[in-house]
This record gives structure tokens, sequence and C-alpha cells, in this order.
């Protein structure tokens, strides 16, 4: 209907600014297929209409309000650079009677990413022809504004060798009907996605990868998917649980609400509402969890907020509820709408559209980076062409940063929305993303353990990942690439374990398993303290140690008269009075880092072993390295 009355003025518009034309002059033909293309335009037949004002501008070469209309008409079918040419020809005929289609004309060399012809144009429009109704200015100057923020955002930000070529996800995915918020897998395997049936009934399909295609998809198995419409889904890392959108269901509180469901062995669980906490009487949509599921991202119309959509976030808690919603700030949210929040595998990486924060027009997508303390950077836009004069939708990024799937309408269509794939540009991607995952065990009887498995960047101590083990043990982690990180493991009755994952610099390809068994607390149990740090020959800790020794720290104070004693080791290099001297001065440096946090001396020893006692050969690097190390164990409990 919107594009209906657009037509409709147009026409009118052209026959009242008719004036510079002797209708007597215009060939009668060519003025019969015009009207009859105003016929087809009020019957929404746009193509039909085009077809026509062809016609007339076939009989008559100088018909300017065919040239016109035509360039309207395209511009309903978003063939902007059509509509363009025929505006043009327009313009070349009688420039002061087609003044007034110089705005129209710069919205559509906008459409074509031409900003620089489209703020030229626009300015001669509002130079030559102001709108004097101060709502209509308001509309044009936004305008204005945005194609000066695209001449602007080109001039300083050239990627000149950037290709943006959405890739059709092929006819296993895609059909007849509307596919939309695609979601993969971590390992790029499996794709989820909402398929709305019959323009009707919204349901959740997946396709797995298979060759270079994707397979015929299928609706998900298990009992999430109902006669009632499911949509806006987004699946947990690990695979095991799916957050989704759901309206005017029984148990709802609004009347559209977040729900959960939960991967088994038959299938995803019937979905569970996620209650009065998170949701509220008003439009709660579009989730997504963290990869550690320890947050949960969403879009919100809820009274309180900066404007009329903001996004909030809730936290789980330790009970294992959700925290009441915070709203994310003035950092992200706007006085307009900012929504469809996609927080990448990174745990750092927030995508989102708004159509508050400065862009093309409409909903842009922006990226905002999550720094230390938590909080996020200024959103950055996209850019275009991934964002145009139109609204864009959610984006889901693959864990290795470079690949974004999102839903379009493009030409390729199988059919109103489908799913496509393109490469981001190198600066407005996430983290490349691994992961680590495993099982902790108790280490003398072999069963898996309730335990918490923290990943910490060693250089701003800030925590990128804590995930719990399920009720076997059984853990998965993502893992950011770019940052040395901490990775330990902490239960209540054990020694904490502690490794290390240095990728600073480095980006590698594998994933990781790490299969850990923790040392109950007994006399004589020990551990490596394998994040404690030293420059070559010299025993002043680093500071990416105090992640490490706070641990220690922590361990000490739970268990109030656990005694113990920290040792020194090195390699065989240099002289062994030497390596001895050295070790003992490293052993003493952790043990006084202990005192500062106010353990009590007589629990703490510190004792250096030099060269004698190697774990592994002193003829290799790797075997130094080994031996280099400062370890904790048990005296008494």
């Amino acid at each position: 209907m919107k594009k209906l009355l657009l037509f409709i003025l147009l026409f009118s518009a052209i026959t009242a600014l008719a004036q510079p034309y002797d209708p007597t002059k215009v060939n009668k033909k060519a003025v019969g297929y015009y009207n009859q293309a105003q016929e087809r335009a009020v019957e929404e037949n746009y193509i039909s209409a085009a077809g026509l004002l062809q016609k007339a501008i076939e009989t008559d070469k100088n018909y300017v309000d065919a040239y016109l209309a035509l360039g309207s008409v395209y511009g309903i079918l978003k063939n902007y650079k059509s509509s363009t040419a025929n505006f043009e020809k327009a313009f070349a005929v009688d420039s002061n009677y087609t003044i007034d289609y110089k705005y129209t004309y710069s919205i559509h060399l906008a459409g074509l990413g031409e900003f620089k012809k489209a703020l030229a144009a626009i300015e001669e429009y509002l130079q030559k022809r102001a709108p004097k109704n101060p709502s209509v200015f308001e509309k044009v100057d936004k305008y204005k504004k945005s194609f000066q923020f695209a001449v602007d955002y080109e001039k300083n930000n050239p990627e000149k060798n950037y290709v943006f070529a959405p890739q059709n996800a092929g006819p296993g995915v895609n059909s007849a009907e509307n596919e939309y918020w695609p979601a993969l897998s971590f390992d790029g395997k499996e794709l989820v996605f909402t398929r709305r049936l019959q323009n009707i009934n919204e349901d959740f399909f997946y396709s797995k990868a298979a060759d270079d295609n994707w397979s015929a998809a299928r609706p998900l198995e298990g009992n999430v998917n109902t006669p009632q419409s499911e949509a806006a889904q987004k699946i947990s890392a690990d695979g095991d649980w799916m957050v989704f959108t759901a309206n005017n269901r029984r148990d709802g509180f609004g009347n559209y609400d977040l729900y959960i469901s939960y991967k088994t062995t038959l299938g995803w669980s019937t979905a569970e509402n996620l209650g009065a906490t998170v949701n509220s009487e008003q439009w709660d949509s579009q989730p997504c969890l963290s990869p550690d599921k320890k947050d949960l991202y969403f879009a919100s119309r809820r009274f309180g907020g900066f404007g009329g959509i903001d996004i909030y976030v809730c936290r789980l808690l330790p009970n294992g509820r959700w925290s009441e919603p915070e709203n994310l700030g003035a950092g992200i949210n706007t006085a307009g709408d900012d929504q469809c929040p996609f927080i990448h595998a990174d745990n750092q990486t927030l995508y989102f559209t708004s159509n508050g924060w400065q862009g093309y027009g409409g909903n842009d997508l922006f990226v905002a980076r999550k720094g230390y303390g938590g909080s996020w950077s200024k959103p950055l836009n996209l850019g275009y062409p991934i964002n145009t004069i139109d609204d864009e939708g959610t984006l889901f990024i693959t864990a290795d940063g470079k690949t974004a799937y999102y839903a379009s309408d493009r030409s390729d269509s199988k059919g109103g929305l489908d799913i496509y794939s393109f490469e981001l540009r190198q600066d407005i991607r996430p983290a490349k993303t691994l992961w680590v995952k495993g099982r902790v065990t108790d280490k003398k009887t072999g069963y898996g353990l309730l335990s918490l498995v923290e990943l910490t960047d060693l250089a701003t101590k800030q925590t990128i990942n804590l995930v719990a083990t399920d009720k076997n043990g059984h853990y998965f982690m993502t893992l950011p690439v770019g940052k040395d990180y901490a990775f330990s493991v902490n239960q209540k009755g054990y020694l904490f374990y502690s490794d290390n994952f240095l990728m600073a610099g480095l980006s590698p390809d594998s994933t990781y398993e790490k299969n850990i068994a923790l040392q109950p607390i007994e006399v004589n149990a020990s551990i490596i303290l394998k994040n404690v740090f030293f420059d070559v020959n010299k025993f002043d800790l680093k500071p990416e140690s105090q992640v490490e020794l706070d641990k220690l720290v922590q361990l000490l104070l739970e268990n109030p008269s656990l005694k113990i004693e920290i040792s020194g080791h090195t390699d065989n290099v240099g002289k062994p009075a030497d390596n001895l001297t050295l070790s003992n001065n490293r052993a003493k440096a952790v043990v006084t880092y202990l005192l500062s946090k106010n353990i009590p001396a007589p629990r703490l020893v510190a004792k250096g072993y030099g060269e004698t006692k190697p774990v592994a050969d002193n003829k290799t690097e790797d075997g130094r390295a080994l031996n280099r190390r400062t370890e904790m164990k048990v005296i008494s409990q």
C-alpha cells in the first residue's frame, strides 16, 4: 500500500507540474500508454507498468513525464541503475521542470553506491526547492546527512580490494518459501534456520555440509517445532542449547517472548519460556547466547529504554537462573531502534542493527568490541556495500571470523528471502576463534567432576570464558586467536589445574582436546604452575603471573589449614650453583607475592632445586622448557 500511494503521488505531481508542456504536443498514443501504466501501478503490477511506460517513451522520445514515472517505477523495483538512467534522460530535456525529482534521483543514486553524485543532487534540490514543511525538510536533510556520511566513510576507510559477492546457499537450503535467521554450528557443518511455511507458520530447519554444498533441509528433530510459529533462533557454541522467539503462547508474558530448548538424544526438547525475569509484557525477541552461555543478549521494546527497541543482556547466575535484564547503555542503544544482536564466538565482538546511529538510511549493521572491564567501543558502521539505503538484517559470522551469513531477497533468490554468505572485510572481522574441549575427572577414581573451566587474558587479566562442566565432566570452550591466555580448572577439594595457550602473533588452525585429572587435596599432591613467568636468568615475577598466583591465593584462603611448598626448577644450562640460586630466588619471589596477599608465613615454604629434578630430557629445547618450572606441593592440610 505504501508503494502504491507513492506511485499515485508521483503521477499526481507530474500532472500538477506539467505547465512547461502543452498537452496537445504530447503524442496521444503515448499518453494512452502512460494512463494504462498508471492503472497497472494501482494494481501494484510494476513490471507491466514499466513495459507500458517504455512504449510511451518509444512513441514520444521527449515525453518527460514518462521518463520520470519510469524512473520511479524502477526505483520501487530496486533497479536503481535503470531508475537513475531514466531520471537523467528527463533532466536532459528540462532541468527546471524536473527539479523536484532530484530528491528521488539522489536516493536511487545512493542505492547504486554513487554517494558523491547523490550528495550533489540532493544539495541542488535543497538549494532550488527546499521543502517548507518542517517534517519534510527534516526527512530530506536526514538523507543528505546519510550521503555525507557515506562520502566521508569511503574517504576515511578506503578498502579498494574488497569485493562484496554474496553467494546463495543453494537449493538444499533455499526454497520458494522465505528462509532467514541462519545459525551455524561451531564447526560449520550444520546450518539451522527459520523457514516461513506458506507465508504463515515459522519452523526451524537444518541442513548439513556435503562437499561444497548443503544437503536437503529437514525440520529439526524433537519437539521444538509446533503448529505455532518459532523464529529468530541461536544455538549455543557447544550445540546443547537453543534460544528463540515465539509469540502469543499460553505461557507467554507478552506478545513475543524468549524460549529455550535443549539438545537430547531424541532431538530438541519441548521449549520452555525463559520466565518473567527475562520476558516482559512488551516485545522481547532476537536472542543470542554468548559462547560460554553466561550471557543472553536480546532486543526488547520494554519501557525504560533509550528508544523504540533496545538491546539488553541477562547474566546466568550461580543458581542457574537468569538475572534481571541490563540495558547495554547509551554506548550501544539510541533513541531509535537497536536490535538483532549477535555476539561472536570470540565473546568480544558484538554485531547489531540500528537506525539511530548515523548510517546510510534505514537499519544499518554495526560492530562494537568489548574492552577492558566489559565496556563497549563506539559502534562502527560496517560500510557500503554491506550496508545500503535499505534495511539490513542480522548477521551470523563463522568461528574463523571470515564468513558472514544473512538473509536477502537478491535477484538470484529461489523465492522471497534466501540465505547467503559473503566474506567480511578484514577491518570488521572478529577474532578467529578455535575451541578446546575435554573431560575433567578425579585423578584417583576417574569419575567425571562438576568444575569450572576458565580462560583469562594474561595481559588484561580479563576473563574471556568461564564454563561449567556437565555432570560427567565434559566441557567445551571457545578460544579466540591472537592473545596469550591462562587456562585453569577449579573445584573445591582439589588442587586447581593450570595451562596456557600462548597465541599472540600466531594463527593456528588446530583445535584442542584437553582431558584433565584433578588432584584431590592431600599430602604430597603437587601441580606445576604453568602461568608463572620469569625473564631469562631473572627472578622478578612478570605481570602475566598474577592471574595464576591469584588462583593460588584463592586456594589457600578456601583451605585455611593448608601448608605448601613452592619449588623452583631450572634446566642444566649454566653452572649448577647458579641454577640452584636462581631457582631458590624464583621460589622466594612467589612466596613473597603470597605474603603480600596476607597468607601467613608459617603456611609457606620456598625451596630451589636447580637442575636436580628434571622432568624431561635436557638435550632438546622442548625438554629444557619443561624443566624450567615452578611447582606447588602440599606439605600438610
